[in-house]
């Protein structure tokens, strides 16, 4: 189920993190949460062009499932048009051929960090920091129930209370919603 390592793709993203419109980039990254009932993991999966969390995943272990479930709600939930460079870093799960099969079925164009270099997957890892930080994740949970619900209020407040500082002060919701009614008045 975790896959075997098939492939490690060339970085093809280089730290290029602004981007001028939606699903051009996506970066991906996974993190833990700890709760008294054991370990859950929670994959991310982010739009460069607002930073908006549009595909997530939690499991109970960190196979490679965990990566596409998240990968799969991004592609349901933005219904891509033209293909889009997804980067993450070369962990197991990303390597698997369970993973990079599902990505060239889809026409995704795959970039990966080079090994040990974890600033070239910097925007997904500094959500998951925000998450851990700004909405407690990083905290120890009752149990499992807790922290999944948790998880999923994070990710939503994310979404659509937290400004950034790139983003002129605005949410990721916002950007995102921005874009879109400019290109449907643009259409009109």
């Amino acid at each position: 189920k975790g896959g075997k390592i098939s492939h490690v793709a060339p970085n093809i993203l280089e730290r290029q993190f602004e981007v001028d419109e939606p699903n051009k980039v996506w970066v991906t990254d996974f993190t833990y949460v700890r709760t008294y009932e054991g370990w859950l993991y929670l994959t991310i999966v982010l739009d460069l062009f607002s930073r908006q969390i549009i595909g997530w995943s939690m499991k109970n272990n960190p196979r490679a499932d965990l990566v596409i479930d998240a990968l799969l709600m991004a592609i349901w939930r933005r219904k891509p048009e033209g293909r889009v460079l997804i980067h993450s870093d070369q962990g197991i799960q990303y390597c698997s051929k369970i993973y990079t099969n599902k990505l060239k079925s889809r026409n995704m164009l795959i970039s990966m960090t080079e090994e040990n270099h974890c600033y070239e997957n910097a925007q997904a890892e500094r959500v998951n920091g925000i998450l851990k930080t700004e909405y407690y994740l990083g905290l120890k949970f009752d149990n499992k129930c807790l922290a999944r619900r948790s998880c999923k209020q994070a990710i939503y407040l994310y979404n659509s209370d937290r400004p950034h500082l790139s983003l002129n002060m605005k949410t990721p919701s916002m950007v995102h919603s921005n874009f879109k009614a400019r290109s449907i008045k643009e259409l009109n």
